[in-house]
């Protein structure tokens, strides 16, 4: 899979033939030789910024605006990101992958808990033990997104980043490809009222990073997608019952938690996160949530609620994620994954991504930035993560329609081989090689839990008749 060379893809759907959204001037080429080889070299023609450096601003403080902003900074951007809830506390379970904590140099003492137990739960509440193929140093990180979120903001800051307590509200088109946006805002500095002081900012370039309901993306009418619910309760529970979820995860699947989705109960510094979300049954996510403390209930017991979220979640990406100089990362791009509804690693990955390319573009902030310098940063997310979102998409598909399909996927997981692959590729981001005997005996131990739970699903539709 790894060595299939990707095309272009919007959506991560294949693009349809663009058209050249820039020309290029060549000088005149003299031949000296009739048949003498030559070769042209493409400089960059975008003029360079006078007086200053490239101004670019990022809305949205979350991991892909932090990570956008922060890049940006070093790489001699002048940095803007606007975010109006600064000690915002978004509505996620919070797991972040092994390898996230090097690539971002994240300090140890964020991560909550170290996950390196899970408990997959059938609809019929067999459970499945997952883990035991981690090494020693392997876990999966469990934080809370007020604290990661202000991390990264803050490291933003001290690299150069100006950081504005606003909300965006809307943004002008610049009238010429070198002209700027002009960005709306209203600034909150503890001394006007709730609305907040009117400002305007000019800059050169605009990464949307402010998550499934973004303005920006409204602004370059990026287009609609589907979205899911999630909804949390964060549940303060006696001391002994929280020695059980030290460092442990539990999962469930069913009909009763959600009808396409999964439920949750995830460990957090002195609490456990217990949360579900529907993509097709918004109006009955509180039933859903109802369940899914029911089904954990013995173990939380004497709980008390000290807080509720709730917050919608993209399902696939936006029909358009870039427009001119201005491009969408994480939530507003659509990057969460189907199936198991990640999302943290693959916004704050976005955005570094995002503003990588515009650094390059810009010569490091010297020159102006085009278009196709930021399509480059799309090229590359797609090529690299679209066999990732496609798998996870077949497997919400095939094993999450029915009760029956679930429990055959609980039975899947208790497979060793399963557990090391599905491992290995969560907890460092890439497609991990298989073994061809290993991976025949899978699919036909995958083949036949299917055939036991279509007949199953067959026998329990005679009862219910």
């Amino acid at each position: 899979m790894a060595s299939i060379a990707l095309k272009s893809f919007v959506g991560l759907r294949q693009a349809s033939p663009e058209k050249p959204h820039f020309t290029v001037q060549a000088k005149p080429i003299t031949y000296i030789q009739p048949h003498r080889r030559f070769s042209v070299v493409a400089g960059k023609f975008s003029p360079k910024v006078s007086g200053r450096n490239l101004r670019v601003a990022v809305i949205g403080g979350g991991p892909a605006g932090g990570a956008a902003a922060e890049t940006l900074a070093k790489g001699g951007i002048e940095t803007f990101l606007i975010e109006r809830k600064l000690d915002n506390c978004k509505p996620c379970g919070g797991a972040i992958p092994l390898c996230m904590v090097g690539e971002f140099d994240l300090p140890l003492d964020i991560i909550d808990r170290r996950v390196t137990k899970m408990k997959m739960i059938s609809p019929s509440n067999v459970a499945v033990d997952i883990g035991r193929t981690l090494k020693p140093h392997e876990y999966i990180g469990m934080v809370r997104r007020e604290v990661l979120d202000a991390y990264l903001r803050d490291r933003a800051k001290e690299n150069g980043t100006t950081v504005i307590n606003g909300l965006f509200l809307k943004m002008d088109t610049p009238a010429n490809k070198n002209s700027p946006y002009v960005l709306h805002y209203n600034e909150y500095d503890g001394k006007v009222g709730g609305a907040g002081k009117k400002q305007t900012l000019e800059v050169d370039a605009v990464i949307g990073a402010d998550g499934a309901n973004s303005r920006v993306a409204k602004s370059i009418d990026a287009g609609d997608y589907d979205y899911a619910i999630a909804f949390q309760e964060r549940i303060k529970i006696p001391d002994d019952k929280m020695v059980y979820y030290e460092d442990l995860a539990e999962m469930y699947v069913g009909d009763d938690v959600s009808p396409d989705f999964y439920g949750w109960v995830f460990p957090k510094c002195d609490h456990v996160a217990v949360g579900t979300g529907t993509v097709t049954h918004k109006g009955d996510i509180k039933k859903f949530q109802l369940a899914t403390r029911n089904r954990a209930k013995d173990k939380i017991l004497g709980g008390k609620i000290i807080r509720v979220e709730a917050h919608p979640i993209p399902e696939h990406p936006r029909p358009r994620r870039l427009f001119g100089r201005v491009a969408l990362v994480g939530d507003a791009a659509g990057y969460v994954t189907k199936c198991s509804g990640e999302g943290i690693y693959f916004a704050a990955k976005s955005g570094r991504m995002c503003a990588e390319a515009i650094v390059e573009g810009s010569e490091n902030g010297k020159r102006m930035v085009e278009e196709g310098d930021l399509r480059k940063y799309l090229e590359k997310w797609d090529k690299t993560y679209w066999p990732t979102y496609k798998v996870l998409d077949v497997l919400q598909k095939v094993f999450y329609r029915s009760n029956p399909a679930r429990e055959a996927f609980v039975e899947m997981c208790a497979d060793e081989y399963v557990q090391k692959m599905t491992f290995d590729s969560y907890l460092y981001k890439r497609v991990a090689p298989g073994s061809p005997l290993e991976d025949l005996k899978l699919a036909v131990k995958t083949i036949g839990s299917l055939v036991r739970a279509n007949a199953l699903r067959r026998e329990m539709e005679k009862i219910s008749v």
